[in-house]
């Protein structure tokens, strides 16, 4: 587990300041060379993209956004078929004022955020932390990168 922070930025932790003898002071200690140095930005990110964690995280991804997406248009679309074809079940009582109609309607905002719900558990326990690695790697490769 890492505990570095990937909000900090050390190459901004020290632009504009003086060392003390009149130029500016380095952005930080010397290190070994850096194996990004003289590539590319974009062909940082195209290497990034091409790896199998990127992949791995994509996949996971539409394996539950895709499934997910056809099961509610497929629920908003019975319903607003039904809603046309059958006005008589939809007008039907179910208590009360209330029809069915009116439960139908209160079942799609129920779940919208049911499978809003759905979507953040998933994306928390399948994909953040994956996704949040590659990211600190990314940065790390990109900050000897030449723009």
């Amino acid at each position: 587990m890492r505990l570095d922070d990937p909000w900090y930025d050390a190459l901004a932790s020290g632009w504009g300041e003086l060392d003390g003898t009149g130029s500016f002071a380095p952005t930080g200690p010397p290190g070994p060379p850096d194996p990004w140095r003289g590539h590319s930005v974009a062909d940082i990110y195209l290497e990034v993209q091409r790896s199998g964690a990127f992949q791995e995280v994509r996949r996971r991804y539409r394996r539950f956004v895709i499934p997910a997406s056809i099961a509610f248009l497929l629920w908003y679309l019975v319903y607003v078929v039904a809603a046309i074809t059958a006005p008589g079940l939809m007008a039907r009582p179910v208590a009360g004022a209330v029809n069915v109609a009116m439960v139908a309607g209160l079942g799609q905002f129920l779940t919208t955020f049911l499978l809003t719900g759905a979507y953040a558990r998933h994306a928390r326990l399948r994909r953040d932390r994956a996704a949040l690695e590659l990211r600190w790697e990314t940065q790390e490769m990109t900050r000897g990168a030449g723009r």
